[in-house]
Protein backbone atom coordinates (compact mmCIF):
# COMPACT_ATOMS: atom_id res chain seq x y z
CA UNK A 1 0.00 0.00 0.00
CA UNK A 2 1.32 3.24 -0.97
CA UNK A 3 2.23 5.79 1.65
CA UNK A 4 2.39 10.01 0.96
CA UNK A 5 6.10 9.94 1.54
CA UNK A 6 6.96 6.80 -1.02
CA UNK A 7 4.87 8.86 -3.68
CA UNK A 8 7.58 10.36 -6.36
CA UNK A 9 6.86 14.00 -5.32
CA UNK A 10 8.18 13.12 -1.73
CA UNK A 11 10.09 10.03 -2.03
CA UNK A 12 13.72 11.12 -0.64
CA UNK A 13 13.03 14.40 1.13
CA UNK A 14 14.80 15.20 4.31
CA UNK A 15 13.22 14.09 8.15
CA UNK A 16 12.21 17.21 8.57
CA UNK A 17 9.87 17.81 5.56
CA UNK A 18 8.83 13.56 5.47
CA UNK A 19 7.66 14.49 9.47
CA UNK A 20 5.75 17.28 8.53
CA UNK A 21 3.95 15.37 5.98
CA UNK A 22 3.13 13.20 7.73
CA UNK A 23 1.91 14.63 10.87
CA UNK A 24 -0.58 17.35 8.77
CA UNK A 25 -1.35 15.46 5.15
CA UNK A 26 -5.33 14.28 5.81
CA UNK A 27 -6.24 11.13 4.17
CA UNK A 28 -9.69 10.75 1.93
CA UNK A 29 -11.13 7.85 0.30
CA UNK A 30 -13.48 7.55 -2.70
CA UNK A 31 -15.52 5.71 -3.88
CA UNK A 32 -16.60 5.47 -7.44
CA UNK A 33 -17.50 8.59 -8.91
CA UNK A 34 -17.23 10.38 -6.11
CA UNK A 35 -16.27 13.55 -6.45
CA UNK A 36 -12.72 14.90 -5.35
CA UNK A 37 -13.87 18.55 -5.42
CA UNK A 38 -16.25 21.09 -8.53
CA UNK A 39 -15.06 23.56 -10.71
CA UNK A 40 -15.53 26.73 -9.22
CA UNK A 41 -15.19 25.25 -5.36
CA UNK A 42 -12.26 26.84 -3.46
CA UNK A 43 -9.37 25.05 -3.06
CA UNK A 44 -8.89 21.93 -0.59
CA UNK A 45 -5.29 21.93 -0.98
CA UNK A 46 -2.80 19.38 -2.89
CA UNK A 47 -4.33 15.69 -3.57
CA UNK A 48 -1.97 13.12 -3.87
CA UNK A 49 -3.57 9.78 -5.45
CA UNK A 50 -2.34 6.88 -3.42
CA UNK A 51 -4.74 4.21 -4.85
CA UNK A 52 -7.18 4.15 -7.46
CA UNK A 53 -7.69 6.36 -10.64
CA UNK A 54 -9.04 9.62 -10.89
CA UNK A 55 -10.18 11.71 -14.17
CA UNK A 56 -10.37 15.86 -14.54
CA UNK A 57 -13.55 16.99 -16.20
CA UNK A 58 -14.95 20.10 -18.11
CA UNK A 59 -18.80 20.19 -18.55
CA UNK A 60 -19.95 22.20 -21.99
CA UNK A 61 -22.95 21.70 -23.44
CA UNK A 62 -24.02 18.50 -21.58
CA UNK A 63 -21.33 16.91 -22.16
CA UNK A 64 -18.23 15.66 -20.16
CA UNK A 65 -14.23 16.18 -21.89
CA UNK A 66 -11.42 14.91 -19.99
CA UNK A 67 -8.77 17.36 -19.14
CA UNK A 68 -6.16 14.41 -17.72
CA UNK A 69 -6.23 11.19 -15.85
CA UNK A 70 -4.44 10.67 -12.87
CA UNK A 71 -3.45 7.54 -11.28
CA UNK A 72 -1.03 6.09 -8.14
CA UNK A 73 1.77 9.04 -7.34
CA UNK A 74 -0.38 12.00 -9.28
CA UNK A 75 -1.52 15.05 -8.02
CA UNK A 76 -4.71 17.19 -8.50
CA UNK A 77 -5.86 20.20 -7.60
CA UNK A 78 -2.59 22.52 -8.26
CA UNK A 79 -4.28 25.62 -9.76
CA UNK A 80 -6.14 27.74 -6.88
CA UNK A 81 -3.57 26.03 -4.52
CA UNK A 82 -0.86 28.30 -6.31
CA UNK A 83 -3.01 31.40 -7.64
CA UNK A 84 -6.34 31.69 -5.69
CA UNK A 85 -9.57 31.26 -7.53
CA UNK A 86 -11.75 28.46 -7.89
CA UNK A 87 -11.10 24.83 -9.31
CA UNK A 88 -10.81 25.08 -13.27
CA UNK A 89 -12.34 21.50 -13.59
CA UNK A 90 -14.13 18.77 -11.43
CA UNK A 91 -12.30 15.82 -10.53
CA UNK A 92 -14.59 12.45 -10.23
CA UNK A 93 -12.92 9.17 -9.29
CA UNK A 94 -12.66 6.11 -11.52
CA UNK A 95 -12.20 3.65 -9.46
CA UNK A 96 -12.49 3.53 -5.64
CA UNK A 97 -9.65 5.97 -4.76
CA UNK A 98 -7.92 6.95 -1.25
CA UNK A 99 -5.94 10.40 -1.81
CA UNK A 100 -3.56 12.40 0.78
CA UNK A 101 -4.66 15.93 0.90
CA UNK A 102 -2.27 19.09 1.86
CA UNK A 103 -2.89 22.17 2.66
CA UNK A 104 -0.54 25.11 1.21
CA UNK A 105 0.55 26.11 4.75
CA UNK A 106 2.07 22.61 4.82
CA UNK A 107 3.80 22.53 1.51
CA UNK A 108 5.22 26.38 2.71
CA UNK A 109 6.90 24.61 5.60
CA UNK A 110 7.89 21.57 3.66
CA UNK A 111 9.49 23.28 1.15
CA UNK A 112 11.27 25.76 3.85
CA UNK A 113 12.53 22.44 5.17
CA UNK A 114 13.28 21.10 1.96
CA UNK A 115 13.56 23.35 -1.36
CA UNK A 116 13.77 20.72 -3.71
CA UNK A 117 10.56 20.02 -3.13
CA UNK A 118 9.96 23.18 -5.18
CA UNK A 119 11.55 22.11 -7.92
CA UNK A 120 9.44 18.95 -8.21
CA UNK A 121 5.94 20.56 -7.33
CA UNK A 122 7.38 22.80 -10.62
CA UNK A 123 8.45 20.32 -12.73
CA UNK A 124 5.01 18.10 -11.98
CA UNK A 125 3.11 21.49 -12.97
CA UNK A 126 5.33 22.08 -16.58
CA UNK A 127 4.58 17.89 -17.31
CA UNK A 128 1.22 18.81 -16.94
CA UNK A 129 0.88 21.61 -19.38
CA UNK A 130 3.27 19.52 -21.93
CA UNK A 131 0.38 16.91 -21.94
CA UNK A 132 -2.09 19.60 -21.79
CA UNK A 133 -0.51 20.93 -25.34
CA UNK A 134 -0.22 17.07 -26.70
CA UNK A 135 -4.01 16.43 -25.92
CA UNK A 136 -4.96 19.63 -28.09
CA UNK A 137 -2.38 19.01 -30.98
CA UNK A 138 -4.31 15.24 -31.14
CA UNK A 139 -7.70 16.68 -30.61
CA UNK A 140 -7.64 19.03 -33.31
CA UNK A 141 -4.81 16.83 -36.22
CA UNK A 142 -6.21 13.40 -35.51
CA UNK A 143 -9.79 12.16 -35.97
CA UNK A 144 -11.38 9.50 -33.55
CA UNK A 145 -10.31 6.52 -34.94
CA UNK A 146 -6.90 7.63 -34.87
CA UNK A 147 -7.09 8.56 -31.16
CA UNK A 148 -8.87 5.32 -30.51
CA UNK A 149 -6.10 3.84 -31.82
CA UNK A 150 -3.38 5.66 -30.37
CA UNK A 151 -5.05 5.48 -26.97
CA UNK A 152 -4.95 1.29 -27.20
CA UNK A 153 -1.90 1.20 -28.76
CA UNK A 154 -0.74 3.26 -25.71
CA UNK A 155 -2.21 0.80 -23.77
CA UNK A 156 -1.24 -2.81 -25.28
CA UNK A 157 0.78 -5.35 -23.29
CA UNK A 158 4.73 -5.98 -24.51
CA UNK A 159 3.89 -9.74 -23.47
CA UNK A 160 2.58 -11.94 -26.32
CA UNK A 161 -0.90 -11.58 -25.64
CA UNK A 162 -1.13 -7.78 -25.74
CA UNK A 163 -4.21 -7.45 -23.63
CA UNK A 164 -5.83 -4.04 -23.18
CA UNK A 165 -8.39 -3.07 -20.34
CA UNK A 166 -10.64 0.32 -21.43
CA UNK A 167 -8.95 2.76 -18.54
CA UNK A 168 -12.36 4.38 -16.38
CA UNK A 169 -14.41 1.01 -17.04
CA UNK A 170 -16.79 2.56 -19.24
CA UNK A 171 -17.54 2.98 -23.10
CA UNK A 172 -18.90 6.51 -21.67
CA UNK A 173 -15.83 7.11 -19.77
CA UNK A 174 -13.62 6.11 -22.61
CA UNK A 175 -15.87 8.23 -25.08
CA UNK A 176 -14.91 11.72 -22.73
CA UNK A 177 -11.31 10.65 -23.00
CA UNK A 178 -10.79 10.76 -26.69
CA UNK A 179 -13.49 13.74 -27.09
CA UNK A 180 -16.34 12.45 -28.40
CA UNK A 181 -19.54 10.05 -27.39
CA UNK A 182 -20.13 6.64 -26.68
CA UNK A 183 -22.29 5.71 -30.00
CA UNK A 184 -18.91 6.94 -31.78
CA UNK A 185 -16.39 4.56 -29.27
CA UNK A 186 -18.77 1.39 -29.68
CA UNK A 187 -18.93 2.15 -33.50
CA UNK A 188 -15.02 1.97 -34.42
CA UNK A 189 -14.26 -0.86 -31.38
CA UNK A 190 -16.94 -2.56 -33.61
CA UNK A 191 -14.94 -1.82 -36.63
CA UNK A 192 -11.38 -2.36 -35.26
CA UNK A 193 -13.07 -5.95 -34.01
CA UNK A 194 -14.25 -6.85 -38.05
CA UNK A 195 -10.89 -5.66 -39.57
CA UNK A 196 -9.55 -8.30 -37.71
CA UNK A 197 -7.38 -5.72 -35.48
CA UNK A 198 -8.71 -5.97 -32.13
CA UNK A 199 -11.02 -9.03 -30.45
CA UNK A 200 -12.72 -8.58 -27.38
CA UNK A 201 -12.04 -11.11 -24.33
CA UNK A 202 -14.05 -10.02 -21.87
CA UNK A 203 -15.96 -6.97 -20.24
CA UNK A 204 -13.62 -4.41 -20.97
CA UNK A 205 -11.53 -6.36 -21.84
CA UNK A 206 -9.80 -6.36 -25.90
CA UNK A 207 -6.58 -8.26 -27.26
CA UNK A 208 -4.96 -6.62 -29.78
CA UNK A 209 -4.17 -9.10 -32.89
CA UNK A 210 -2.33 -7.18 -35.28
CA UNK A 211 -0.17 -4.54 -33.39
CA UNK A 212 1.31 -2.99 -37.21
CA UNK A 213 -2.31 -2.32 -38.12
CA UNK A 214 -3.30 -0.78 -35.38
CA UNK A 215 -0.14 1.42 -34.87
CA UNK A 216 -1.08 2.20 -38.97
CA UNK A 217 -4.37 3.33 -37.54
CA UNK A 218 -2.83 5.47 -35.00
CA UNK A 219 -0.58 7.26 -37.76
CA UNK A 220 2.27 6.02 -35.85
CA UNK A 221 5.24 5.59 -38.23
CA UNK A 222 6.84 1.51 -38.16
Amino acid sequence: MMSVESTPLFDGLNAAAVRTLRSRSIERRFAPDGVLFIAGAPSRGLFVILEGAVRVVRTRGGRQHVIHLEGPGGTLGEVPLYVGGGYPATAIASAPTRCAVISRETLDTMIASDPRLAWRLLERLATRVRGLVDRIDALATQDVASRLAAYLLARAGTDGTRQVTTVGGTQSELAEELGTVREVVVRHLRLLQQAGILRRTGRRQYEVLQIEALRSAAGVEA
